[in-house]
């Protein structure tokens, strides 16, 4: 039996450890509006269910007068615990021990937290609250980073993986959050960027602040590095327990399904009179998203960035499904550079953990002009058309109003694996628009029109009835069914259950060669 004193010891090193840099610094901490390490995983985790790691460690550094502050567990809260039950691992960054930066220890913490995840099937999420590498610590700590984005990237796939930057992220840092599956920010406290202000303004002698350079709006409007930009740590950390739902453990499993009380054949009859006569008029997609789900609750990915594509997590009949779409709101739709990368990687997570994806289709095309054809749209649009050529989860598409060219193929048609592919009856399918189509083959029929206006018309009307309409594309196979949009809900989650079992495969080889 222990003593009275080793208990002693005991429950005083672990008090110890619980202050982290100390109450002064805890204080400084809630001052600037955050919380402490362990306040965020009280926060994340089931009550109680917190099982800390490495909590008597303490930094090997001897020199640069770090050698005499040795703190218990150093700058990182590490371990493992339970989101609704389910079992996740846990990194914690505590910037109240040095400022959070990452030493060799801190990284080891890391590392053997990832290793656990891994072996045991179950999600890593790291809080990041950090200055960045130890200096004191030098190429130690430089190769701790190193071991983190290995194993970043040898989890991708495996085990999903979640960032939360709830305080600055910087230099080299910022690599292994871009290297997970999705990165909540913190508006007004997360921050990421490479080089800071100062030094960018020394070298390139512009003026920006941190919140402009690094700040959550920023990434999650303008960069598209963060999925989510959230108002206080409270909510975020809510809204990682609320992706976590959705998402299995690992790769092996299937998403958790739930009890749904919404009927699965619950007709949606709000549909029917939502696509406007006029096929350049625009309507909000994301009315159709929440008609069709379960309960209209929708939990978009990326809302701030590329907005004419939707993505993001539901459930059909208690099933989880991912969502992309079209958005005739913004852009009508099109597809463009950031569109693509937004939507290929999306669909790429989904697949690569057993998430079925249900595509919504209103595509004009891909985006003309220069500046795309020179940022490289005709890569970036091939991400998206391999993502979806590569998937093997169920795929069930619906193409609500249009889809015209090569975004046709590339938005999960038949000729890329598409399971069900569906369309409502005033959907058009061509190479490109009617109007477009008849101004170029029939140039000059209507200019010797005796009414050309009256001609071009009756033209687009019959070019729209032997080439454009759905039953084209029905009669060759490549559109399943086309049905009366309040059927929507019930057809859609009638394909999901046949294709629940679905077995899909592709030619063995170590990986394939997506145009990065």
């Amino acid at each position: 039996m222990p003593s009275q004193d080793s208990i002693a010891r005991l429950d005083s090193l672990r008090a110890q450890s619980r202050l982290g840099g100390g109450q002064t610094r805890i204080d400084q901490q809630h001052s600037r509006g955050k919380l402490t390490a362990r306040e965020r995983i009280a926060l994340l985790l089931d009550p109680g269910s917190f099982e800390e790691l490495d909590a008597f460690v303490v930094h090997r550094a001897t020199d640069f007068g770090v050698a005499d502050q040795r703190y218990l567990g150093d700058a990182v809260v590490t371990g493992y615990g339970r989101v609704e039950g389910r079992l996740v691992f846990v990194f914690s960054q505590d910037f109240t021990v040095f400022g959070g930066s990452l030493s060799e220890v801190v990284a080891s913490k890391v590392c053997k937290v990832m290793d656990l995840a891994v072996k045991n099937g179950a999600p890593v999420i790291g809080l990041d609250d950090s200055g960045g590498a130890r200096i004191q610590e030098g190429v130690m700590s430089l190769g701790g980073y190193g071991e983190i984005f290995l194993r970043n990237v040898m989890a991708s796939g495996v085990v999903p993986q979640i960032s939360v930057i709830m305080g600055p992220c910087a230099g080299g840092a910022v690599y292994s959050p871009a290297l997970t599956d999705f990165i909540f920010m913190v508006q007004g406290t997360g921050q990421m960027y490479i080089t800071g202000p100062d030094v960018i303004k020394a070298v390139t002698g512009e003026e920006v602040s941190h919140e402009e350079l690094g700040g959550a709006l920023s990434h999650a409007s303008r960069s598209g590095v963060a999925h989510f930009a959230v108002e206080g740590e409270q909510e975020c950390l809510r809204q990682v327990a609320r992706l976590l739902s959705f998402l299995p453990s690992n790769n092996m499993d299937d998403p958790p399904r739930l009890k749904s009380s919404d009927d699965p054949k619950r007709l949606t009859p709000e549909l029917s009179d939502l696509v406007p006569d006029d096929s350049n008029e625009p309507y909000d997609m994301k009315d159709v998203i929440r008609q069709i789900v379960d309960g209209g609750d929708f939990m978009e990915v990326h809302e701030m960035f590329a907005a004419n594509i939707v993505t993001g997590f539901a459930r059909m009949a208690g099933r989880p499904v991912g969502i992309v779409a079209q958005q005739p709101l913004f852009l009508a739709g099109v597809l463009d550079i950031d569109s693509s990368v937004k939507a290929a990687r999306f669909v790429r997570f989904c697949d690569a953990f057993n998430v079925p994806l249900v595509t919504l289709v209103d595509v004009p095309g891909f985006m003309p002009g220069t500046a795309q054809e020179y940022g490289g749209i005709i890569r970036h649009g091939a991400k998206l058309l391999y993502a979806y050529a590569e998937a093997t989860v169920p795929k069930v598409s619906l193409i609500t109003r249009k889809a015209y060219g090569g975004a046709y193929d590339v938005m999960s048609s038949k000729h890329l694996r598409g399971d069900i592919n569906y369309a409502w009856p005033g959907a058009e399918i061509a190479v490109m628009g009617a109007d477009a189509a008849v101004n170029i083959i029939f140039r000059e029929q209507i200019a010797k029109a005796s009414d050309p206006e009256a001609a071009r018309a009756a033209l687009i009307a019959d070019y729209r009835e032997k080439f454009a309409n759905p039953y084209i594309a029905a009669a060759s196979g490549y559109v399943d069914d086309v049905f009366d949009p309040r059927f929507t809900r019930a057809k859609i989650n009638a394909a999901l259950d046949m294709l629940q079992n679905k077995r899909d495969t592709s030619p063995p080889k170590k990986h394939g060669n997506i145009p990065l």
